[in-house]
């Protein structure tokens, strides 16, 4: 069964397999990058690497329009319950929750987490496995925002990723130099780079990026990839 990936600018990423659209980290309105308007998706999966407003974007529009499950931190997910999400998934680094289209697992990330001062839990990274009836797992990494750190190469033996979104922005997350000695750890066969060029503290020439033995796709809000 394919599966479409789509950019919708900054970090955030649609994946649509079957019946399944996913969610990761949807920013959409205040995002200049950004192509989608929230009434446009209909999700039935929203999952956050952490709490900065970059990230969490409209999810509580989507979710409530949609009615789809969040996965996040523990932190997020109280929040979230707050604004009268009904369907949660807490998690934290370590934990792999079963979906309806494969799993989610949580790694660590090197950033901070919060929501106009309020403490949203540790920044994560996310492991998603699409599950193959008749063919072979996809499994997708998504670093969140992080610096470099050895134990992606840990993510990369023990999950094997086949796609990673990377962020190479710099100030921030790691910029182009270490990001390309993450892809090099992570060891997938695509790397998309994320969390660029979305306004001037983040520009970065994506060029730079530049992982041996890995395809870098860089791609454009709002394209989309069949896998």
């Amino acid at each position: 069964m394919p599966t479409t990936i789509t950019f919708l600018g900054h970090s955030g990423v649609m994946v649509r397999r079957g019946p399944h659209t996913l969610l990761i980290d949807p920013f959409l309105t205040g995002n200049p990058a950004a192509v989608h308007t929230p009434a446009q998706l209909s999700p039935t999966h929203i999952a956050l690497t952490h709490g900065h407003d970059d990230h969490i974007g409209d999810t509580a529009a989507l979710a409530k329009a949609s009615g789809a499950t969040l996965y996040a931190a523990w932190e997020i997910c109280e929040f979230f319950g707050e604004q009268g999400i009904k369907h949660l998934e807490p998690g934290n680094p370590g934990g792999e929750i079963k979906t309806a289209f494969g799993s989610i697992a949580f790694t660590k990330a090197f950033h901070s987490s919060s929501h106009k001062g309020r403490y949203m839990g540790q920044p994560c990274g996310l492991v998603i496995r699409l599950r193959g009836d008749n063919e072979k797992d996809l499994t997708l990494y998504h670093c969140g925002d992080t610096d470099l750190f050895a134990d992606m190469g840990l993510i990369a033996d023990i999950y094997k990723p086949d796609i990673a979104f990377i962020p190479i922005g710099d100030r921030f997350t790691m910029g182009p130099a270490l990001a390309t000695r993450a892809a090099e750890l992570i060891r997938p066969r695509v790397a998309v780079p994320v969390h660029y060029n979305t306004w001037p503290p983040i520009e970065v020439d994506v060029g730079a990026f530049k992982p041996k033995g890995v395809e870098v796709r860089a791609m454009k809000p709002g394209e989309n990839w069949t896998v």
